[in-house]
């Protein structure tokens, strides 16, 4: 007889965004006259640059081509796409990542569930909270998070690392040593970042401890501010204890296209074990790569155009979170984030529960964003509201709530 694998079993109620799309339907039948306003989902929603646009274009007519035609990619992604993401991100400041340490894939969601899979089930897994959902919940389906508490919303085996507004919505170093330690900045859910000093201070940690480190760098294209990393190999030692993982989907609009990559240096062992090669194995066996025509599209994001169309895109989305954020302020709410990261992070008012303030919002306001407690327990009292709408959506929803 079939045996189900219990520990998709053990993951409570259901997905975050899953239960925020049954609401918001669920009100708009109800109310179908009524206009929402999508502030919640981190979803772009400007389109792709021409300079993208053309490399898919040129590349299709390759794909078309019995000379140019391409079958299946490389296990690690065309040395192309991997020299120019080397160039470009890593040896422009200074950091030494080489073409062959990249591995090409169709974005950091996956493989941040995905990395999980090299390391032994008795690990422990340390996570900021709040935190991306994901982290947790491929540990989860993997076993390694032992039982569920449904008062405290925690998991007995995982480290959580409190993010609030008495640290800065930073963590602070933990008092019991993880194996696996997951950060994510510039943050999500928070919006938050940590100095360059800060982070060398995990990497010390995880030096001196055996941990691995595996770094969340989605959101670096929208730091603004001095000495705010944008990448963990900024930091000295940080290629004996790091993985990187990175992102199309916010810095090129690549949500509907998919496209991206995680960094392993060949200097990251446990033992005498690479985990370079053991990714590389993991990668080769379940991954047949990016289409040809995707990572062509990458190689444009590298682009002198690319470049340029793509800055001209994050301002826009940091001058929606800039009103948001002030707009907020005027209103009385306290507010983070949104100066390094497209989230502003508010403290929901008059002791509101987050899902409380969700349906308050919606009912009110018609207006969508994400309740902090979807993010894990520190997140009870908090609210994430996105900058990736439109410029005019994004006024009318801030003016919106303003007039509750």
């Amino acid at each position: 007889m079939v045996k189900i694998n219990d520990n998709f079993l053990k993951l409570p109620g259901s997905y975050l965004f899953s239960t925020i799309g049954k609401k918001v339907a669920a009100f708009q039948e109800a109310n179908p006259d009524k206009k929402i306003i999508r502030l919640g989902i981190g979803d772009v929603t400007q389109p792709l640059v021409p300079a993208i646009i053309q490399s898919l274009h040129k590349a299709v007519d390759e794909m078309g081509s019995a000379e140019t035609f391409k079958g299946y990619a490389p296990d690690l992604g065309y040395e192309f796409l991997r020299t120019a993401i080397a160039d470009g991100d890593y040896k422009a400041r200074g950091c030494d990542i080489n073409a062959d340490e990249i591995f090409v894939s169709d974005g950091a969601k996956c493989d941040s569930g995905n990395i999980q899979e090299i390391f032994g089930l008795d690990n422990k897994i340390a996570v900021c909270d709040p935190v991306y959902p994901v982290y947790v919940d491929s540990n989860v389906m993997a076993g390694r998070t032992g039982t569920y508490d449904a008062a405290s919303e925690k998991w007995s085996d995982v480290i959580y690392m409190p993010c609030t507004m008495k640290n800065n919505f930073a963590p602070e170093l933990p008092k019991e040593t993880p194996d696996l330690i997951y950060l994510c900045f510039p943050n999500n859910p928070t919006g938050s970042t940590i100095t360059k000093a800060q982070l060398q201070e995990w990497v010390d940690y995880a030096n001196k401890t055996g941990a691995v480190i595996i770094y969340d760098a989605a959101y670096e294209a929208y730091i603004s501010e001095e000495n705010i990393p944008h990448t963990i190999y900024e930091c000295e030692g940080a290629r004996t204890c790091a993985i990187e993982l990175r992102s199309f989907s916010k810095n090129a609009g690549f949500t509907g296209v998919r496209l991206g990559f995680t960094v392993i240096p060949k200097e990251l062992k446990v033992g005498d074990v690479s985990l370079h090669s053991l990714w590389a194995r993991r990668h080769g066996t379940k991954y047949n790569g990016a289409p040809y025509i995707i990572q062509r599209a990458g190689e444009a994001v590298y682009s002198e155009a690319g470049k340029a169309q793509l800055k001209e895109q994050v301002a826009y989305y940091m001058n929606n979170a800039k009103v948001i954020f002030n707009g907020l302020k005027e209103a009385g709410y306290t507010v983070s984030g949104g100066v390094n990261a497209p989230y502003i992070w508010l403290k929901t008012p008059e002791q509101m529960t987050s899902w409380e303030f969700f349906d308050f919002l919606l009912e009110k306001a018609n207006v969508v964003g994400t309740p902090g407690a979807g993010f894990g327990p520190s997140g009870e009292g908090y609210f994430r509201l996105t900058a990736f709408g439109s410029f005019e959506n994004t006024v009318a929803a801030i003016e919106r709530i303003k007039n509750i």
